[in-house]
């Protein structure tokens, strides 16, 4: 259910509880006031530790109240005594509280350092991973070039083959230009043919189209009548109406007209 809960939760919106104001009589101290430093979400709802808290605080109270008073010698020492004792008692608490403190520290650094080997152990995974597909790629590209020379070097072997006497053949015109893979339609640069050498070779060079002076003569030499252009406007085969639309009449004698013709 916790994936069907929204952000702004009904948990979440919850203030802390009311505290009414209250008066203390003189002479007298409510024990509730002993545990103001325990408030919502810092010690209340009281747990397992703060339980123990509140007995240790009570039993404190009834130790204070069992002090001797000092009026004699005799209940001075009693009372230096006992407050040796709960000193000494005090200090057994704190040591074990910080043994505690301690236990919990080095549950959370294991923790940590669990996590920190995971984290690693992964990335050396993917390391390794990356690794090997670059070696998987560089293998599948050098056994590539091993096939493709092989065959350069099988079709090299066939036509050396074809011909493995030496005896010279007459050239096959037919041949040559019915096949357009041929020297003919596609001759090869590495037996010296170069087509961007000859590219100029078509080109239209005349005296009348390659500068001013030929451009005037050849429009002195053009009848005047060539240069001006009439456009004679066609009239409409069909009759058509004011909107612009022909009738399926008129178009119908148009065709049956053309059709005479």
């Amino acid at each position: 259910t916790l994936a069907t809960q929204t952000d702004y939760r009904d948990g979440e919106a919850q203030t802390d509880p009311y505290s009414p104001e209250y008066i203390v009589r003189s002479g007298s101290v409510p024990e509730i006031l002993t545990l103001a430093i325990l408030t919502w979400g810092h010690g209340l709802p009281a747990g397992q530790a703060e339980m123990e808290i509140i007995d240790r605080i009570r039993e404190k109270r009834a130790w204070e109240a069992a002090l001797p008073p000092m009026d004699s010698p005799s209940n001075v020492a009693k009372r230096l005594k006992m407050m040796e004792a709960m000193e000494r008692k005090e200090w057994a608490y704190r040591e074990e509280e910080i043994d505690k403190l301690q236990k919990v520290r080095m549950e959370v650094i294991k923790k940590l350092l669990q996590r920190r080997e995971e984290n690693q152990n992964k990335r050396d995974t993917m390391r390794l991973k990356h690794q090997w597909q670059n070696h998987k790629k560089a293998k599948e590209e050098k056994m590539r070039k091993i096939h493709h020379d092989c065959a350069l070097m099988l079709r090299k072997l066939i036509a050396k083959r074809k011909n493995c006497m030496g005896k010279l053949e007459r050239r096959d015109i037919i041949k040559e230009y019915n096949d357009f893979s041929s020297q003919t339609y596609a001759p090869l640069s590495r037996i010296g043919f170069f087509p961007d050498d000859n590219s100029d070779y078509y080109v239209v060079k005349n005296f009348y189209l390659n500068t001013f002076a030929g451009l005037c003569e050849l429009e002195e030499s053009v009848q005047h009548s060539v240069s001006q252009i009439k456009n004679k406007i066609s009239k409409p085969v069909c009759t058509i109406t004011t909107t612009g639309y022909i009738r399926k009449s008129r178009r119908l004698e148009a065709v049956l007209a053309q059709v005479h013709q």
